[in-house]
């Protein structure tokens, strides 16, 4: 009994220790894990997620935060851009929340509008095509464009730049034109690039545009500076007792009542819209007829050298009521009118008044629509499921519409978001031109030249036993104590002298012979039967022969591990390959990664780190087993 209680409590002793070692070893497994799986949803982040840690991505099950990131790349993370368009009081994306009840039919009629009305490019921008924030991003309607032009012009950046008269040192410079067209100092480009940006903006579904709100504009960029205390500032000034800014519209002509409310509608309209939106009532025609004639010094020969036009006289001028010309004299001379001109020798002012001036913009025309397709509010509230108690509070219905295509392509948006940091690493390494090739060749180059200078010089210390053997071993050992930053400047002047900067022999020579390598080399082809080499001696086999057939045949294991180690050591390496290789038509995956990294937000720069990752771990898979037998083996030797 007593041998068999010590028997008992032995094997519990060592289940004890057993189940110690895998608690251990889980604990273990959890910090290498943890941190990874961390990377791993870093990789997904944009700008509205960033300050979060979550080791699952909360928008992959949770639709709201889906819905913030959607909204951010949807209005390319500008927050006044969605509060213009959506007429929200929200302070940024982290904190919107979704639309309980979207009205469907509301949003049906926007859409029937926006199709039927074919409105100018310069009404709308498009969604998903800057990351300003999030930095590095290429979101996928840019990247679209970007892979259209590519393929239009072969890939080659050069003939884009001659072609459409632009000036892209590369294509991971290319973008498109910033669009914010209610400024009053925006202009819409007329130059080939811009025309071939407009016809892909015109390409574009409905869905994936926002249009231009004059009413959001006034309150988020005119009304809102002006009283920065908020509401109440507001309320105090404009004697009204409004709750929010919800409350306050943009009249389509200037307002009946006097005071600051026409005021602050008359210096909206004169100074900080763009005329664009402006249209005026043809009888102030003879006003600007005269307003022309005193500035041109009743020459009518002057205005036609400068307008380019042949009109016999000042009163064949119409009245620009449609559409401002962006640029030129016309357009200039407009603006004064529109601002007030005085003629210095009468000192006259001219200048439109404010009663004959209205906005033209798809909120007042979206309006317009429904009232004469409906013809009263009433029948409109029955048809849409509204409850409008005036026509001025009908805005487009935009965020309704939105709210709609996202619930009806979550499952597309989730993909985008997944991948969209992976394509462009991706799409920054193909588009650099000699990037993988540079590499593949420099690694490849590597590798074979570790596999033949090492083992040749191992085996000449191991077969032949030269009298200097271990002094030899000693300096070979030595070359490990000193991290190779040490030698980089003078590896740097020695291929300077040879000139051989800025090519592959500037990559391969520093590290053709590796002292750790060889000492390890020789180690295992000591521990090879000296009987082997005597017997092929005997039967008259060559030195060379002899190294190949015998030696490295036995050696596979080892072998692939210095061919591991030679691809990680070059593919790794980023300092010297850039000290010694500065031109960019030689550089290597990891200077064009550490650059990227350098003008990148934080998910570019984890996805970075994932794909330069995976060469190595598809090496290592591929030469497991050889590995493993290069462990094994010579311990169980």
């Amino acid at each position: 009994m007593p041998i068999i209680s010590k028997i008992g409590k032995r094997s519990f002793h060592t289940s004890l220790l057993i189940a110690g070692m895998y608690a251990i070893l889980f604990v273990g497994s959890v910090t290498m894990v943890y941190p990874f799986l961390l990377l791993v949803s870093g990789s997904t982040k944009s700008a509205v997620d960033t300050p979060d840690s979550y080791v699952v991505p909360p928008f992959l099950y949770d639709e709201t935060q889906l819905y913030r990131k959607h909204m951010e790349g949807f209005f390319n993370e500008t927050t006044e851009a969605m509060r213009s368009c959506y007429q929200i009081e929200v302070p940024g994306f982290r904190m919107l929340e979704l639309k309980k009840s979207p009205n469907p039919r509301l949003a049906a009629e926007w859409e029937n509008y926006i199709s039927s009305e074919k409105l100018p490019h310069y009404f709308f921008a498009v969604s998903y095509l800057e990351a300003t924030v999030s930095r590095g991003v290429i979101p996928c309607n840019l990247r679209m464009f970007k892979h259209e032009v590519s393929d239009k012009f072969g890939g080659d950046i050069n003939k884009v730049n001659s072609e459409l008269k632009t000036q892209f040192p590369d294509w991971n410079n290319f973008h498109v034109p910033k669009e914010n067209y209610l400024l009053k100092y925006s202009s819409v480009g007329t130059s080939p690039w811009d025309q071939e940006y407009f016809k892909f903006k015109m390409s574009t579904p409905l869905s994936q545009r926002y249009y231009f709100n004059t009413e959001g504009f006034f309150r988020e960029m005119f009304l809102i500076p002006q009283y920065p205390k908020g509401i109440k500032q507001y309320n105090e000034a404009h004697k009204t007792n409004c709750v929010s800014w919800k409350e306050i519209h943009l009249t389509q002509r200037a307002p009946t009542s006097s005071g600051i409310e026409l005021q602050d509608w008359e210096n909206f309209v004169r100074n900080i819209i763009h005329p664009r939106w402006l249209r005026v009532d043809r009888k102030v025609e003879p006003m600007y007829q005269e307003y022309l004639k005193s500035r041109y010094l009743n020459d009518i020969g002057i205005l036609n050298s400068k307008y380019g036009t042949s009109y016999k006289g000042f009163d064949q001028i119409p009245t620009i009521a449609d559409v401002l010309p962006e640029f030129g004299i016309v357009s200039s001379d407009w603006i004064a009118f529109l601002q007030g001109w005085t003629d210095p020798d009468s000192g006259r002012e001219y200048k439109i008044l404010t009663e004959n001036i209205y906005i033209e913009s798809v909120d007042f025309m979206f309006r317009d629509w429904l009232e004469k397709k409906y013809g009263n509010l009433e029948k409109a509230n029955a048809s849409l499921g509204t409850a409008f108690k005036a026509w001025d509070e009908i805005i487009p219905p935009q965020q309704d519409y939105h709210l709609l295509d996202f619930k009806n392509r979550k499952n597309g948006i989730i993909t985008e978001f997944v991948k969209r940091n992976f394509l462009t690493v991706i799409d920054y390494l193909v588009m650099h031109g000699r990037a993988l090739f540079n590499t593949v060749i420099y690694c490849s180059l590597t590798i074979l030249c570790a596999l033949v200078v090492n083992p040749l010089a191992a085996y000449a210390l191991s077969r032949y036993r030269p009298p200097s053997t271990y002094k030899i071993l000693l300096f070979l050992m030595l070359t490990m104590a000193f991290p190779p930053v040490v030698t980089q400047i003078p590896t740097f002047l020695y291929l300077r002298e040879f000139n051989l900067l800025n090519s592959f022999y500037a990559l391969i020579l520093p590290g053709l012979a590796n002292g750790y390598s060889i000492f390890l080399l020789k180690g295992f082809f000591d521990s090879l039967p000296q009987e082997l080499y005597e017997s092929a001696s005997l039967d008259g086999a060559s030195e060379f022969r002899i190294f190949l057939q015998i030696t490295m045949s036995l050696s596979k294991p080892i072998l692939a591990v210095i061919a591991l180690s030679a691809f990680t050591s070059a593919y790794g390496n980023f300092m010297m390959a850039l000290l010694v290789c500065q031109d960019r038509s030689m550089w290597t995956i990891m200077p064009f990664l550490f650059e990227l990294q350098q003008n990148s937000g934080q998910g570019v720069v984890f996805a970075s780190l994932l794909i330069a990752s995976v060469p190595t771990l598809l090496i290592f898979i591929l030469c497991q087993n050889v590995i493993m037998k290069g462990i094994v083996v010579p311990v169980e030797k």
